[in-house]
């Protein structure tokens, strides 16, 4: 892959929030995109300051507003966290972003509900500009890989899969209240990688546990190709357990992400030793047929073993410079994709366990 140095055509880009996630995650990400930092704003003047000094960024403001107004941008980044409830300050501020004439990227989750996705779609139209979100997971190398294995036709027809991910669903009772509900919006990243993978579902069911507090959550899903699966919630697991794992059943053949870095593809055609059943004395089967699995090594240094290459962040920011770059929409995470995760998003929230949902 090239440095940022080595492209010979970069986006100029604008730059909203210096917070710690934008420090830690997204800022990092420019040095492997096809991105010129032209200005940086941030409320925070002394904060932000040494942020814009820290990455490069060409010129500092106190007022995003001025940057907007000042500032000849191909794009604007929006990092920011949530409000004081828990909602996210996207829908505002990325409208004004399009409406000043700007293609813009913002961090997930990019709205509270669907309802807010059309503040975007109508921004998007008046100003002919694209907008995408920072769905990471779609990007991940592990994520990428399966989606490869999907596509063999050893791998078969896919037929179903299982992913599991720490969000937590308050009761019934809570809500309404958007402080009890917020933490329940991470639930777009898991299910990215489930419309990544799979596309759309056509309608869903889920249980939550009948436990006092925040509870886990069994969504059943069925996909518009026809695959069926799970999403397993388990946001009361252990704070010392890998976050997530994903399987994909295929036809004689089925492939696993644990951690969202460890890789097996159980290959078909593989029997478990050799001779009769009952009589095989050695679980080796052929080396052929043999289980693969990948995972990274962190004794190098690489760019493979850096974080931000592992979770996707890099592939998520450099292929939306790219598809502008190209004078392309960006398809992955865009204005299609963020409606129908938090449509599915309000089912599982407001719709009634047990009840067949529709997302539309």
């Amino acid at each position: 892959m090239l440095f940022n140095y080595e492209y010979e055509k970069k986006l100029r880009v604008g730059y909203i929030g210096a917070g710690e996630h934008s420090y830690r995650n997204i800022l990092p990400c420019f040095q492997y995109a096809p991105i010129d930092l032209v200005a940086l704003a941030e409320e925070d003047t002394d904060h932000g300051l040494a942020i814009a000094r820290q990455f490069g960024a060409k010129r500092f403001y106190p007022k995003y507003q001025a940057m907007l107004a000042k500032e000849e941008l191909d794009a604007v980044f929006i990092v920011v966290p949530p409000d004081e409830d828990g909602h996210p300050r996207y829908p505002e501020l990325a409208t004004e972003t399009l409406k000043a004439g700007f293609h813009t990227w913002i961090e997930a989750p990019p709205a509270s509900n669907g309802k807010e996705i059309s503040e975007y779609t109508n921004a998007c139209l008046k100003s002919h500009k694209y907008i995408a979100t920072g769905l990471k997971k779609m990007f991940a190398p592990a994520y990428l890989k399966v989606a490869q294995i999907m596509e063999d036709p050893a791998f078969g027809k896919t037929t179903s899969f299982s992913m599991r991910y720490p969000v937590v669903l308050p009761p019934t009772s809570e809500r309404k209240n958007p402080k009890a509900v917020a933490p329940f919006l991470e639930f777009v990243q898991p299910f990215s990688v489930i419309m990544r993978l799979f596309g759309e579902v056509r309608g869903l069911s889920y249980l939550r546990t009948n436990v006092t507090g925040p509870g886990d959550v069994v969504v059943n899903l069925e996909c518009n190709n026809g695959v069926v699966g799970n999403l397993h919630l388990t946001g009361n697991q252990a704070a010392t357990s890998p976050l997530e794992r994903l399987e994909v059943i295929g036809t004689g053949a089925n492939v696993v992400v644990e951690n969202g870095v460890r890789l097996t593809y159980y290959r078909p055609g593989g029997t478990r030793g050799e001779g009769d059943y009952g009589r095989i004395t050695s679980f080796i089967g052929p080396d052929e047929t043999a289980p693969i699995i990948w995972e990274p090594e962190f004794s190098l240094g690489q760019l493979y073993n850096k974080q931000l290459f592992l979770e996707g962040y890099v592939g998520c920011i450099q292929y939306f410079a790219e598809m502008l770059l190209a004078g392309k929409a960006p398809h992955h995470g865009n204005l299609v994709g963020m409606l129908h995760i938090m449509s599915v998003c309000d089912k599982i929230r407001d719709g009634k366990e047990r009840d067949w949902l529709a997302p539309y």
